[in-house]
């Protein structure tokens, strides 16, 4: 008798590729605090991406496979003059908008950044807008592009809710795959046998390892591993409206489907395991609750987990700054998943490696009362040994209560605590930052910090005038909504 895996009876789609394709094609955003926050998301996205391209090993990735390729219709990288194919614009967006990982944020059982998606989601929007044009059709308008936000946003929150791979090893990129080839499909006129097939493809491709995101390998790819994503999502996209078949029980097939192969730490472990315990757990339907509650990166470019920290540093900076000799010791008491992802000792190898360690997050602004992208450059580094001294003297401990309220619904805190101790046994206040500026919770203090975040990095490209003009539209959520995407991208780009 054949054993289950020989059955050819070729299965329905999984459920949850069934869930994504009919809320992609279905759901209709009404929440005017989602639009609205998916336009500042939208902002802040683009003008860390306009950041990235002051740094050269950022800049030296992008432009056209082949030098001098011209694509018709082809999608616009923001900032620059590249004219690219969707696939590739994909990419080179997405590299840019994650290199200083200092915008949106998601914690929960799995981590990640879902503005992440924009790289698939302006590409494809742009490409179709001028091909639309070239006809004599309507562009796509803004507004739909807002609307894809959200939806990639939640596709890809609402799974990382319950569902952790990062404790199997696998990155979160995964799920920006996912979630933009939904979007992307969608965007392109799919249907749901097409949008199906698609987002079959973007699991089947497994997942990244995160190894380039861990001591002792971090290393520059985790700042274009989501451009990556979102390319691979737009090549997915682009075959299955092509009529490409998919692979239905992609992730329940015994022995070869995604859960088997990839959702558990070992095979030993995953044999030992209930089936149950191997599938994703979901506790609430798709709708705008990610974008809603996302964490805006606005004080620091720091990895988000240490986001307090580093502004209870800046509060202790004035008590420390002319006693950094005599430091003893500072306790760090913080979160578990802050432990796993980003504590570090020893050597740091990189500006990669430094901007994913919370000791080093730490130690920066309590010497010089702030924390900036180019502090982590090996120029500034290597010049001020006193970081590594003062890392070398931190212990960090994890904290009960913070790591309970990082993962329950109506706080998901992030919370930081230190203590400063002196040789001559005087210490500072314990600082304790529960939620840091971007969190929901101080929407109404973070918002104009952001705007003026958005302003600094327009500057950082474009003269005065352009910058205003951009800037006076982003902030006009009627007027963005009606933009025709072409003419929306068409600001952005450098002659």
């Amino acid at each position: 008798m054949s054993n289950n895996v020989d059955i050819n009876n070729r299965p329905d789609y999984d459920h949850v590729i069934q869930d994504i394709a009919d809320y992609v094609l279905n759901y209709k955003v009404s929440s005017k605090e989602a639009l609205n926050t998916a336009r500042n998301c939208l902002i802040d996205t683009l003008g860390c991406g306009l950041l990235a391209l002051r740094f050269p090993e950022c800049s030296k990735l992008l432009g056209p496979i082949v030098a001098g390729t011209i694509v018709p219709n082809g999608a616009r990288v923001p900032g620059t003059s590249l004219v690219l194919d969707p696939v590739k614009a994909a990419w080179d967006i997405g590299c840019i908008i994650r290199w200083l990982d200092y915008n949106d944020t998601w914690l929960a059982a799995e981590w990640g950044h879902p503005s992440d998606n924009l790289g698939a989601i302006l590409a494809v929007a742009d490409h179709l807008s001028q091909v639309r044009l070239s006809k004599g059709e309507q562009p796509l308008k803004m507004r739909e592009v807002l609307e894809a936000m959200i939806m990639a946003h939640e596709i890809q929150g609402v799974i990382a809710l319950k569902n952790s791979f990062n404790r199997v090893g696998l990155c979160h990129v995964l799920l920006v795959r996912v979630a933009s080839t939904a979007v992307a499909t969608k965007m392109m006129g799919g249907n749901k046998q097409q949008i199906m097939a698609a987002i079959s493809q973007a699991w089947v491709d497994g997942s990244a390892l995160r190894t380039y995101r861990h001591a002792p390998n971090a290393g520059s790819r985790k700042s274009w591993a989501a451009g990556d994503a979102t390319s691979r999502a737009v090549h997915l996209a682009d075959i299955s409206m092509r009529g490409e078949m998919g692979i239905p029980s992609v992730l329940t097939a015994p022995q070869w489907g995604f859960y088997d192969v990839s959702f558990s730490k070992t095979n030993k472990d995953q044999a030992l395991k209930p089936e149950a315990e191997r599938q994703f757990l979901f506790t609430q339907d798709y709708g705008s609750y990610v974008m809603e509650n996302i964490l805006f990166k606005i004080s620091f470019p720091a990895e988000f987990h240490a986001q307090t920290a580093a502004e209870a540093s800046v509060i202790l900076h004035p008590q420390v700054k002319d006693r950094l000799a005599d430091i003893d010791k500072i306790v760090v008491r913080t979160h578990e998943s802050a432990i796993r992802i980003i504590s570090k000792t020893g050597s740091l190898a990189n500006a990669a490696d430094r901007d994913h360690c919370l000791q080093y997050m730490i130690a920066v602004p309590l010497i010089f009362g702030n924390l900036t992208a180019d502090h982590y450059e090996d120029e500034f580094h290597n010049a001020h040994p006193i970081i590594d001294e003062l890392r070398n003297k931190m212990h960090i401990v994890e904290d009960a209560r913070f790591t309970k309220e990082y993962l329950e619904d109506d706080k998901r805190s992030i919370a930081n605590a230190i203590q400063v101790f002196f040789k001559d046994g005087s210490s500072t206040e314990d600082i304790v930052i529960e939620y840091p500026v971007g969190h929901r919770r101080r929407r109404e203090e973070g918002i104009p910090l952001l705007e003026q975040k958005f302003k600094a990095n327009l500057a950082s490209r474009f003269e005065n005038k352009q910058c205003h003009t951009i800037f006076t539209l982003c902030k006009n959520q009627t007027a963005l909504e009606a933009m025709p995407v072409n003419s929306f991208m068409d600001l952005f780009v450098i002659e």
